[in-house]
């Protein structure tokens, strides 16, 4: 069924807009079309951030947390540590100190969350020993549509930004060289150069609201 957000149907789609250029690429399985996808799909991570719920089982006095389990994890936004229930004033007993501060970085093993200080034992009987937080997530396609993160609402500008991408790569092949394309818009041939075509999906990619 064309018009989901199945990746097939995307790529049949996007294969679709860029008319004739789509010939130049003729990678197995539609490889190319699938690789400009989801090349777009940072872009639309920014354009349309998706905001996921996880949650890490703190222990006291450490101060670092691998994020492996959550695989689309991509940046850190704010957590819901200790908003159920009423934790102590600073000038009533049993107070814990204040929270820590709380950053997600990436090395070579992967996103982690890091808490400075680590939380204490205080922290963790005040608070609960379950951090949960809200983060970016990354958007993700799937042959099944219900599995794919973007909306369909933004379907055609997720298709521009491939085509965009499309357009790069066919200007790093044909740097000296015009070639007529059709915009993959309106449809409409235009004696252009990929790397102008690029330049104005962007420009209308960046305008989308």
């Amino acid at each position: 069924m064309a018009g989901t957000m199945a990746l097939p149907d995307l790529v049949a789609d996007l294969k679709r807009s860029l008319h004739d250029s789509a010939d130049v690429f003729d990678a197995a399985d539609d490889a190319d079309f699938v690789r400009f996808l989801k090349q777009a799909l940072p872009d639309m991570g920014w354009k349309r951030p998706l905001t996921q719920v996880g949650q890490v089982v703190l222990t006291a006095g450490q101060a670092d947390y691998s994020l492996a389990a959550i695989p689309d994890f991509g940046n850190y936004k704010t957590n819901l540590w200790g908003l159920v229930g009423c934790s102590p004033q600073p000038w009533e007993p049993g107070y814990p100190g204040a929270a820590p501060r709380v950053k997600s970085y990436k090395n070579a093993a992967g996103h982690w969350l890091g808490f400075d200080p680590a939380p204490s034992a205080a922290h963790i009987a005040v608070r609960g020993s379950v951090f949960k937080f809200y983060y970016f997530g990354l958007h993700g396609l799937a042959d099944v549509a219900a599995a794919s993160t973007v909306a369909l609402a933004d379907r055609g500008l997720l298709l521009m930004r491939a085509q965009a991408e499309a357009m790069m790569e066919l200007a790093l092949r044909n740097m000296s060289k015009p070639v007529q394309l059709r915009d993959g818009l309106s449809g409409t041939p235009r004696n252009s150069t990929p790397r102008a075509l690029y330049d104005a999906l962007i420009a209308a990619f960046m305008e989308a609201r």
